[in-house]
């Protein structure tokens, strides 16, 4: 099934696309195994919740790459910063082992275009 080219709100009609890119701290290889595989679904539930489509979704070893599509109403710091803000509270409430190794699960920083 392809995603429609176009789609409504109340108030307009959009097509916006974002690339977002983030890291785990120092760049630590964190995000495998059933790290990822929660991590996915974390996303996907994000995603659902945000009215946001996830067109593409790569989860390597030191970082996450996020194709979306998103509805006007969200800046792309505020999308960034939902995304981030829920999966490093319940990764790190799932799995104790990245409290310990980590300070915090991601770097402040993130890559959107």
């Amino acid at each position: 099934m392809s995603t429609p080219r176009y789609r409504k709100n109340a108030g307009c009609v959009y097509n916006l696309h974002y690339h977002l890119v983030w890291c785990p701290k120092y760049r630590k290889s964190v995000l495998v195994g059933p790290v990822e595989n929660a991590l996915k679904q974390l996303l996907e539930e994000k995603a659902t919740a945000l009215d946001v489509q996830i067109e593409v979704l790569e989860v390597m070893p030191d970082h996450v790459h996020l194709f979306m599509s998103a509805p006007p109403t969200l800046a792309p710091a505020q999308l960034a910063n939902q995304f981030k803000g829920y999966t490093s509270r319940v990764l790190r409430q799932q799995f104790p082992h990245l409290k310990s190794r980590l300070p915090t699960l991601w770097s402040r920083s993130y890559y959107i275009v």
